[in-house]
């Protein structure tokens, strides 16, 4: 049983949770502005999109396939890219303007957006913010040469960078 001396510390503490229960309620409550003001807001923490400085129809073609983890293997592995040319990656153009390319760990390629953003760097992945966890990172491209490296901590661990090297057109 509680003691009249610590009832009164016990009726405080219990008012002061209920306090700020209700405020945390009222906190995440939209309710209408009575305000006359008519500006929209604009959400915090995303960004508009933004072009690439890549257009889509730069990377749409049949590339060779390699990745690297360590830097120093970046020259090998173009070549090593350049000589799976014989079975290539095929980049499609996609119906909405994008490219058609596999997101990480998926069998089936979809269509997928090349985003700009204000430091800009330049991302393939699907619409959303950027940049998104399923995007990549356009780390560098010359129009020979393209490569990328996922967002997604462990996508990139498993992946490493992705060196795509432009394949000769067919003869």
């Amino acid at each position: 049983m509680i003691s009249s001396r610590n009832a009164r510390r016990v009726a405080n503490l219990a008012i002061a949770s209920a306090l700020t229960i209700l405020l945390a309620a009222c906190s995440s409550m939209s309710l209408p502005s009575l305000s006359s003001s008519s500006a929209p807001e604009v959400e915090t923490g995303v960004a508009p999109d933004m072009p690439a400085t890549i257009r889509s129809d730069e990377i749409v073609g049949r590339w060779g396939l390699a990745s690297f983890q360590n830097p120093n293997d970046r020259v090998r592995t173009e070549k090593m890219a350049r000589d799976q040319c014989k079975q290539p990656y095929v980049i499609g153009a996609g119906q909405s303007g994008g490219v058609v390319m596999h997101l990480a760990d998926q069998a089936t390629p979809q269509e997928l957006r090349l985003k700009g953003s204000p430091a800009g760097k330049n991302y393939i992945g699907p619409a959303g913010p950027t940049p998104g966890e399923q995007d990549r990172e356009i780390v560098s491209f010359d129009g020979r040469v393209l490569i990328t490296r996922f967002i997604d901590k462990d996508a990139a661990v498993r992946y490493g960078n992705m060196v795509y090297v432009r394949c000769a057109p067919r003869a």
